[in-house]
C-alpha cells in the first residue's frame, strides 16, 4: 500500500514534466509565430527613439551647408515645441535648449514601442557557441506613438520614424535558443 502512494507521486511528477517539456519544445521550434512572439516581448520594454545616444543640451548647430541636416532635425523638434532656438551671432551658431515638453521627451526623444507585424524570412538555425542561432527578417510598426512624433515636420526630418509609424519598416535581428525558447541575445 505504501508503494501505491509513492508510485502515484512519481506518475504525477512524470506527467507534469512531460507537460512542461511539451510546452517548452513548442517554444523551441523555429516558427514565425515563435519569433514574432519573442520579438514582441523583447521590444515591449524597449522604446524607439530618434537618437541612439542622448544629445547634450544646450545643443549647438552651425548654420552652414554642412550642418543642414542637423539643423533640419533640430528645427523640426523646435516646431514640435520640444526645443527652442536662439542665435549667437558672435560665434555663428544656433543654440537649442529644451522646453518643458522636451524635458519630458528626453534623453533620446523616445516616441513609442516597436511591434512586429510579420516574420518575412529566417535563416536555418545553426549552432554558434553552443546555442542555436538564426537571423530573422521582419516588418514592424510603432505603437503608443507620441503626439509630437506624428507631426509632418518631425517625420520629414526623421524619415526612419515616418516609415516605422506608417507600418512599412523592416528589421533584421539575430535570435538564439538555449532550450528555453527563442530570445534576442544581449
Amino acid at each position: 500500500m505504501k508503494d501505491t502512494g509513492w508510485m502515484r507521486m512519481v506518475a504525477v511528477a512524470t506527467g507534469t514534466l512531460l507537460l512542461l517539456g511539451g510546452c517548452s519544445s513548442t517554444q523551441n521550434k523555429p516558427t514565425p509565430e515563435n519569433f514574432k512572439s519573442a520579438l514582441n516581448t523583447y521590444f515591449a520594454n524597449r522604446s524607439e527613439c530618434l537618437f541612439p545616444s542622448a544629445p547634450q543640451f544646450p545643443y549647438e548647430v552651425s548654420p552652414s551647408a554642412s550642418a543642414k541636416a542637423d539643423q533640419k532635425r533640430m528645427d523640426a523638434l523646435m516646431n514640435a515645441e520640444l526645443v527652442k532656438r536662439k542665435a549667437d551671432e558672435s560665434i555663428h551658431v544656433y543654440i537649442y535648449s529644451l522646453t518643458p515638453a522636451g524635458e519630458r521627451a528626453t534623453p533620446r526623444f523616445c516616441y513609442g514601442h516597436r511591434e512586429v507585424t510579420s516574420i518575412d524570412n529566417f535563416t536555418p538555425p545553426e549552432k554558434v557557441n553552443g546555442f542555436l542561432q538564426t537571423k530573422v527578417d521582419y516588418h514592424y510598426t510603432v505603437t503608443e506613438v507620441a503626439v509630437w512624433a506624428r507631426t509632418k515636420e518631425v517625420q520629414n526630418a526623421f524619415p526612419d520614424l515616418a516609415k516605422a509609424i506608417q507600418g512599412n519598416a523592416t528589421g533584421q535581428i539575430t535570435m538564439a535558443n538555449a532550450g528555453a525558447g527563442w530570445q534576442v541575445p544581449e
